[in-house]
Order: structure tokens, then sequence, then C-alpha cells
């Protein structure tokens, strides 16, 4: 089993699945660099917070070349974890560990609805319990 998923967010200033977290990620084709980015957090493996990164830029528009290299998006919407409140997009296939230091503030929490439809895509990507 890859974790153990559950929507508790509480804005208590520690990191709880079902918020947007803010995290440093890095990059698929070169893990020396990354960007510091939004990241839904979804549950645990032991201690370790698993999460799913979030983009502002639209994947709908090359859905078909991001399938083709192993990539799949779920539109989430708006939220407070993007100043301009631009909609975003998680990435379903890519599942992140983090330590709970690694997260620098919160963000937001996504809706539960959305939460769950979050968990039903990636459970495709993912073995989540």
């Amino acid at each position: 089993m890859t974790g153990h998923v559950d929507y508790s967010p509480e804005l208590d200033g520690a990191p709880d699945p079902g918020e947007v977290v803010w995290a440093w990620v890095t990059y698929d084709d070169d893990p020396s660099q990354g960007k510091d980015r939004p990241v839904l957090l979804i549950g645990f493996d032991g201690e370790t917070l698993l999460g799913l990164q979030l983009s502002s830029q639209d994947h709908d528009r090359d859905a078909a070349d991001e399938a083709r290299y192993g990539r799949y998006w779920l539109d989430v919407g708006a939220g407070a974890w993007d100043s301009q409140r631009r909609p975003s997009e998680v990435r379903l296939d890519r599942l992140l560990r983090l330590d709970a230091k690694e997260v620098r503030r919160e963000g937001a929490v996504l809706d539960q609805d959305m939460f769950e439809s979050v968990i039903r895509a990636a459970r495709e990507h993912h073995d989540l319990a």
C-alpha cells in the first residue's frame, strides 16, 4: 500500500490532508532543480505527508501530449492558494512524499467533494487506502 488517504483539514498551522500548502517540488527531468508550488495534501504514509502538485497552467489544451508522457491532470478550480485566483489543475500521476518540516505555509482548504473527486482519479495511478 502506498498510503492512507484522509480528509481532515484543520487550519491550525500544521499541514493536514485536504489543505493546499506550499512546498519545494523537484522537476521530473532534473531532480536537482525545482520550484516552490502549491501541493494538495491527501494523506499519510506513516509520518510522511502525501501530496499532489497543483499548477495554474491549462493542461487540457495538450492533454493527449501530457498523457503520452504519463502526466495526467484534473481541474480543481480556483482557490486561495493562488493570489490571482486562477483556475488550477492537480497532477494525478506523481505522488509527492513530504516531511511536515518541508511544508512552508498553509494556502487553503479544498472542498471535500472536490477532494474526493481528486482521490478517485488518483487511485487510477496509486495504491491509496
